[in-house]
């Protein structure tokens, strides 16, 4: 057998047959306690987080840090609205520790889900987060007034679809105003470390330099979006009236309640009408739904077609998608509505 010495050279060294297997038995124990060491302390694991979609998985991923990386559900250009789950999205949310979502109005595929989950799933509804800011659905396709926030305790929303009107409930695209954000970052940090206490103090210093972040982002957006406030447009569906409340922006309607949705000849007349009393605006798109009904709105009125992503599907995931997916939405509302004036 081939042992060496202090030096690192070779030698030739003989051992009785009898002595082999305890030797070799003492090696390979050694070996395997110098890779357990090299690879970290023991027992630390990561800790498993599913998310369901985009803006809310951009939150988590900057609050977790290093400390591991939350799988995304609805990714690509896909829409929590009319996600259908795969099998592979199931087992991702059994095995982990803690699942996150903004409400089951958002994300309709989570309802059936919840309920099959093991104990020892942890399931989170961000719209449920403490303080936030939470409006009404607005009625109809054109919009009056904005509807009165309100701050409801811990209650499920349950708003369903008949035909293009809603029976009502809270409108869950709640990260679109950036103080929910800051709030519901607060509350992923005291989540995940409820479910992690090892790295508490990493959550916590992580959820105090994102909340800092959002607020300098919000200065950043109230300067870019003060020229256009006022100006009136129409949006493909009603996903917006958080960032519109919090920057003062005026919506005058959409075409659909929810994107599954198809709009009645009633609402695109009454939204045509609207655009003719309002004189030139801008009707959005959304990148998700390639929809001819843009066309439609505006054929023989003279607003502009613009583009609009309030869930972030061109934008790839990750900690800076929530940042990205605010001053797209910034560019896009000051782009069309400066050139309408």
């Amino acid at each position: 057998m081939i042992v060496f010495d202090r030096l690192g050279l070779h030698r030739s060294t003989f051992y009785p047959r009898a002595q082999l297997p305890s030797l070799l038995t003492h090696t390979w124990l050694a070996a395997a306690f110098a890779l357990v060491l090299s690879s970290g302390p023991l027992g630390a694991a990561e800790l498993k987080v599913t998310v369901t979609s985009k803006p809310i998985h951009s939150l988590i991923a900057s609050v977790m840090g290093a400390t591991g990386q939350p799988k995304l559900l609805v990714d690509g250009n896909a829409s929590p609205h009319t996600y259908a789950m795969k099998p592979s999205d199931s087992k991702a949310v059994q095995d982990a520790a803690v699942f996150f979502r903004v409400s089951e109005g958002l994300e309709p595929f989570t309802a059936k889900l919840v309920k099959s989950l093991p104990k020892t799933v942890r399931v989170v509804s961000l719209q449920e987060a403490p303080d936030l800011t939470l409006l009404d659905r607005r009625q109809g396709g054109t919009f009056e007034a904005h509807s009165d926030a309100k701050k409801p305790g811990h209650g499920h929303s349950h708003a369903h679809d008949h035909g293009d009107e809603q029976t009502g409930g809270v409108d869950p695209h709640v990260w679109l105003d950036p103080a929910n954000a800051r709030k519901m970052t607060n509350h992923i940090a005291a989540i995940l470390s409820a479910a992690n206490p090892a790295d508490a103090a990493t959550y916590k210093a992580n959820a105090e330099a994102h909340s800092a972040t959002i607020a300098a982002l919000t200065a950043e957006l109230e300067t870019e979006l003060a020229p256009v406030k006022g100006r009136p447009f129409v949006v493909f569906h009603d996903a917006y009236q958080y960032f519109e409340r919090h920057f003062g922006l005026t919506a005058a309607g959409s075409i659909t309640v929810s994107p599954d949705v198809q709009p009645s000849a009633r609402r695109l007349t009454a939204i045509r009408q609207k655009i003719g009393q309002l004189g030139a605006t801008c009707v959005f798109a959304e990148p998700q739904f390639k929809s001819k009904l843009i066309d439609t709105v505006i054929e023989g009125t003279k607003a502009r077609p613009g583009t609009l992503d309030p869930e972030g599907g061109l934008i790839p995931a990750g900690p800076d998608l929530y940042s990205t997916l605010m001053r797209s939405l910034a560019g896009g509302l000051k782009d069309c509505l400066a050139r309408s004036s």
